[in-house]
């Protein structure tokens, strides 16, 4: 499941909900860095946060059990060593909050084969897993509306390949409050900030990727020799053809991430070697890596550090799966007086 953020106001506060969830597979990357948590960590300050791993999501590929326990344990601490306050935002695991499975289960009797046969993303899946195309699989769509619509979100920020599941999530809101009556907003899509930054992969074959090419992808977790050897054999050109030639693909990517992370006399100084052609790609890479270093080396040191810190990690997961839980289940609580669920 990609990344997704919502937003919506409630009556005991002033301030919106913000719910963000991320599956827990893969290691986050400088990517997962840069294109949300670094927003997370601005709306922290802002809105009410809750920020949930997604357990439930990553079994459609059956993990192994110990692996999905330490996948847990590790998005966790490097959300938080990227700078997420605990004391500010809930976070808890989906499997912590049982009220987004009655959702689920609700939401599949108004949820058809054929529509759900059709998304791309099942399609993509049905490809690279033949031999488990699963039920889980198919109803992926399905679980993502009821995160959403757990909370009667509004806005839901979203990658393109997410954009068909928030169509779907409109529809169940739409199909839900026809047949029993008017409970689920219907969340559009919302773009929290303009300073969204998709990062490139080092490859330069699109943007960083939990599951494509490991060397050229940038690791929170990875140590200081692995980033200034992949960052070495990032991908260049030859070099400008004349002064202040436009950049290829390659070198504007490597700009890009020195934005991300250098100081401005480093960026101007590299721009201007570029410009005037005697730019030297191994010293900026050299460049590139140590700065890279100076970023991710906090991150991942704090981030081990919680790791080896299981029960603070699960105090963190209580907490906020008890603050998630008050919400969604005054949401579950109205659905199922609506559909005719309240006997006693």
């Amino acid at each position: 499941m990609g990344k997704f953020l919502i937003l919506h106001p409630i009556m005991a506060t002033s301030k919106e909900i913000v719910v963000s969830g991320i599956r827990s597979t893969g290691y986050l990357h400088l990517g997962n860095y840069f294109g949300a948590i670094r927003n997370y960590i601005r709306m922290q300050e802002t809105f009410n946060c809750y920020f949930f791993v997604a357990d439930w999501h990553s079994l459609t590929t059956h993990p192994d059990p110990k692996d999905l326990r330490a996948n847990v344990f590790r998005v966790l601490a490097e959300n938080i060593a990227s700078g997420l306050d605990p004391e500010k935002v809930a976070l808890y695991v989906q499997s912590d909050v049982p009220e987004i499975a009655e959702l689920y289960l609700l939401l599949n009797m108004m949820a058809y084969k054929g529509e759900l046969e059709r998304v791309p993303t099942f399609k993509d899946k049905v490809r690279l897993q033949p031999d488990n195309v699963n039920a889980g699989l198919l109803t992926y769509p399905v679980l993502m509306s009821a995160d959403i619509l757990i909370h009667r979100a509004v806005k839901v920020p979203v990658g393109k390949d997410q954009e068909q599941h928030l169509e779907m999530a409109r529809n169940y809101a739409q199909r839900f409050n026809e047949r029993y009556g008017e409970l689920f907003p219907e969340p559009v899509a919302f773009n929290f900030g303009d300073d969204l930054v998709k990062i490139p992969s080092l490859d330069g074959s699109g943007k960083m990727s939990k599951s494509e090419n490991q060397m050229a992808t940038l690791y929170l977790a990875d140590t200081d020799d692995l980033i200034r050897k992949k960052l070495s054999k990032a991908k260049t050109d030859s070099g400008p053809a004349e002064p202040g030639a436009p950049m290829s693909e390659a070198v504007t990517n490597l700009f890009l991430l020195m934005e991300q992370v250098s100081t401005p006399d480093v960026i101007k100084h590299f721009r201007d070697t570029y410009d005037n052609q005697t730019i030297r790609y191994g010293d900026m890479k050299k460049q590139l890596g140590d700065d890279m270093v100076n970023f991710i080396a906090p991150i991942r040191e704090k981030a081990l550090a919680l790791q080896n810190d299981p029960a603070y990690l699960n105090r963190i997961m209580k907490e906020g799966a008890e603050k998630a839980r008050e919400s969604a289940a005054q949401t579950l609580q109205q659905a199922r007086k609506l559909i005719g669920i309240h006997y006693y």
